[in-house]
């Protein structure tokens, strides 16, 4: 398996495994897609089994400590030295699951944030995921203002 960041080429491949992965209620389109790796393809780490992507994380930089819907909508937020890096997206395809390496992707944007001097990463998931995440480090929050595909998410934050 191999782990880069992302370039538009990559566009086609990172929809149809967010279309895999979510329901059309909560999946990025892939608009949405264009617009965040023309502002920040390199805070997407994908993961490939030779040609074929498998799995990635995404999410921009802000100061804004809290994970808001706006964020998703607004990939021009980013900003390259905000203090937290924002996860919008853990993705495996389904065939991969179980294999950790949705893990050893959250890990590459953990080592890259600590790299950047950040001040942490936050993380909205479904109250299932929670024990997931805090094996990473991340704290559950509690219930995020987030109301993304009208589900109720629980916002984690790892502190760097």
């Amino acid at each position: 398996m191999q782990i880069r960041t992302a370039t538009i080429d990559d566009l086609a491949a990172i929809a149809a495994v967010e279309s895999e992965c979510f329901p059309p209620a909560e999946a990025a389109t892939a608009e949405e897609f264009k617009e965040r790796l023309e502002h920040y393809a390199n805070h997407f780490w994908l993961m490939f089994d030779n040609d074929k992507l498998i799995a990635f994380v995404d999410g921009f930089c802000t100061d804004i400590p809290n994970l808001t819907d706006e964020m998703y909508a607004k990939a021009e937020m980013h900003n390259e030295d905000g203090k937290w890096q924002m996860i919008f997206g853990v993705n495996t395809l389904p065939s991969y699951r179980n294999h950790g390496y949705a893990g050893e992707l959250i890990q590459a944007a953990i080592a890259d944030a600590k790299s950047h001097g950040r001040s942490g990463l936050v993380l909205t998931c479904k109250d299932k995921l929670i024990k997931y995440y805090s094996k990473f480090g991340f704290v559950n929050e509690g219930i995020s203002e987030s109301v993304h595909g009208n589900v109720t998410w629980y916002q984690m934050r790892l502190t760097l």
